[in-house]
């Protein structure tokens, strides 16, 4: 009798944990379910600038289908897919304009912003115009920004992801190098192409310290486009553009498929 008193204890003992563990599972499995919604924000970098076969009801925005994220939704089909990254955008746009569709429900975030913060045109623009110093000291300026102002902002976009959308992976990618140096190429010198390359070093440090301290993973999209920079011979970024002045510096379809593409889906 007392033995079977214990079976039995034994028994409904081994059921109830059986119950609870299979509703922790099924509760996990269910969360996970929901939040599995694409959103990507961020500048022309991700809206796809540069790559053409631009979303006509995207406007000044210029959304391309030949950007990563829109290949990455292709291919992956998430349950809902949001691209609200703009051309043009900084920190401020993406608070104030972007972050609509993020919700409970979002299990991955793209995001690249802060170039323009920084000043990404005026110091390509002075650097084309102006000579070494004037674009040394341009150059300066920015990555003087970027110790000073960039963080805190970047802070105030990453925050506001996580307030929106608890549930989601994010992924900040970076900015590549634009200048294979050392290489017989038309245009700046090796002065400003080095000084350049560097500066879009120092800001992707600064991107990726922020990401981390906020818990989101860093894409680093430099060794992808390693061999394909301007005046590589092979570049996956348009040079100087005076037909297509918007297009100039960004990445081709080629950098989204190639060079972009890769690293987030490895991030993701």
């Amino acid at each position: 009798m007392r033995r079977s008193r214990i079976t039995a204890y034994v028994t409904s003992l081994l059921l109830a944990v059986g119950v609870a563990l299979t509703g922790a599972a099924t509760a996990q499995a269910s969360g996970t379910a929901v939040a599995t919604g694409y959103v990507a924000l961020g500048d022309s970098y991700s809206s796809g600038v540069g790559a053409g076969s631009y979303i006509s009801s995207s406007g000044d925005c210029l959304r391309s289908t030949k950007a990563y994220p829109y290949l990455w939704a292709a291919a992956h089909s998430p349950s809902s897919f949001d691209f609200t990254a703009c051309s043009g955008a900084r920190t401020g746009d993406v608070l104030a304009n972007q972050l609509g569709p993020l919700s409970s429900s979002t299990g991955l975030v793209s995001l690249s912003i802060g170039g323009n913060d920084a000043g990404f045109a005026d110091v390509m623009t002075t650097c084309v115009l102006q000579s070494d110093s004037g674009c040394l000291s341009r150059i300066a300026t920015a990555k003087a920004y970027v110790d000073s102002t960039l963080p805190g902002q970047l802070d105030s976009v990453y925050s506001a992801i996580s307030s929106k959308a608890p549930a989601a992976h994010v992924v900040v990618l970076g900015y590549p190098r634009f200048y294979k140096l050392g290489a017989t190429c038309l245009g700046l010198s090796d002065t400003k192409r080095a000084a350049i390359n560097g500066a879009a070093d120092y800001l992707d440090s600064a991107i990726a310290k922020r990401a981390a301290d906020h818990g989101f993973t860093f894409g680093d999209v430099r060794s992808t486009f390693t061999g394909h920079e301007l005046c590589s011979g092979s570049a996956w970024l348009h040079s100087l553009n005076l037909l297509n002045i918007t297009e100039s510096y960004h990445p081709t379809a080629a950098g989204h498929s190639g060079g972009y593409l890769p690293v987030f889906t490895s991030a993701a």
